[in-house]
């Protein structure tokens, strides 16, 4: 295990540990913080739930969370940000299903003198938030593609290459992944905040699939009736990835295809395992949410503000590539190594 990794996971015992001191505000008032992911069911988030909870009980904080139904419920978030406006809280985690159309509410919440911390998907612009907990996703990509290409090696060049993203809203967290996985493939994006507008012929096309094996499955199929031949399978997270094999596998093709994708869930690692995903970009939701806690109990406690990592405009929670099958200059841990420190 790479000193970088364990630095990472130091740091998020040491953000939990740290939350135990704040239990009230500055007027000795109970502090009441809010989680509002965008579903209760994706593993991702389910761990963040967990991360939250335990360090808010650690903190003495009261936790409120709420969910939207699915990938893109904006109505369900916005609802559940007026309640915490309601309800008094002093700060807000929010992993925003649409990074654009939920600015005016959280504009409304920061004014109410909440803090609001987007986890995982940035807002757009990013200082719709107070504060942004997330992995670097553009790196994520680009982890991925590079790992793609260097696996591939001359055959690069004549790969037949599927991206299945995740909805037709095009939020930060998804064109962030899908550019970065282009650019270290070696592809030249055009607006880098835009899927599909690339010219390379390489690419046979792009899907989306709500982030969930359902929609993954069926973007496989629909791309594999354009060209039976793709050899490269982009996927936005590990449940596009299962179902994006599981099309595959219908066809007879599961051979065929370098999958990667990103999330770094127990049930990724094990697809890692058994050759299912070739590579898949890890992230850290417990991280982001144990710091977000301590962020929120921090501000209320005394007004102050978290801080960015050096040169970014977000709070960089770390990434680290998963595979078994290493290439030359591009650090990663292996699926066995992985494993001791998944989520889901």
């Amino acid at each position: 295990m790479t000193k970088t990794f364990k630095a990472l996971m130091m740091g998020g015992a040491a953000a939990l540990a740290m939350t135990g001191a704040a239990h009230a505000d500055a007027h000795g008032d109970a502090v009441t913080a809010c989680l509002i992911t965008k579903t209760d069911t994706n593993p991702f988030f389910v761990k963040m739930r967990e991360g939250a909870t335990e360090a808010a009980e650690a903190a003495g904080i009261n936790l409120q969370t709420y969910a939207g139904a699915i990938d893109g419920d904006v109505e369900s978030q916005v609802a559940a940000v007026e309640t915490c406006i309601a309800a008094g809280a002093s700060g807000i985690l929010i992993t925003p299903s649409d990074s654009r159309a939920l600015a005016p509410v959280i504009g409304q919440a920061r004014e109410a003198g909440l803090l609001v911390i987007a986890l995982d998907t940035p807002f757009e612009p990013a200082d719709t938030a107070d504060a942004t907990f997330a992995t670097d996703n553009f790196e994520a990509g680009r982890l991925i593609g590079a790992w793609a290409a260097a696996t591939l090696g001359d055959a690069a060049a004549d790969a037949r290459i599927a991206l299945l993203d995740l909805n037709p809203s095009e939020v930060s967290v998804d064109y962030l992944r899908d550019q970065g996985f282009l650019t270290g493939f070696g592809i030249d994006v055009m607006d880098p905040t835009d899927i599909g507008d690339e010219t390379d012929e390489r690419i046979v096309g792009n899907d989306v699939t709500n982030g969930n094996e359902e929609g993954g499955r069926t973007a496989m199929e629909n791309l594999l009736q354009i060209d039976p031949s793709i050899n490269v399978v982009y996927t936005i997270n590990e449940p596009a990835a299962a179902g994006a094999y599981a099309a595959l596998q219908a066809f007879g093709l599961q051979d065929q295809a370098l999958i990667v994708s990103v999330d770094g869930g127990c049930a990724g690692v094990r697809d890692v395992a058994a050759g299912v995903i070739g590579a898949t970009s890890m992230q850290f939701p417990l991280r982001m949410a144990s710091l977000g806690i301590e962020a929120i109990a921090q501000f209320a406690a005394d007004g102050s503000l978290p801080e960015n990592s050096e040169g970014l405009d977000f709070f960089n929670t770390g990434v680290m590539l998963v595979t078994d099958s290493p290439v030359d200059g591009i650090d990663s841990i292996t699926s066995e190594e992985a494993l001791e420190l998944c989520w889901g």
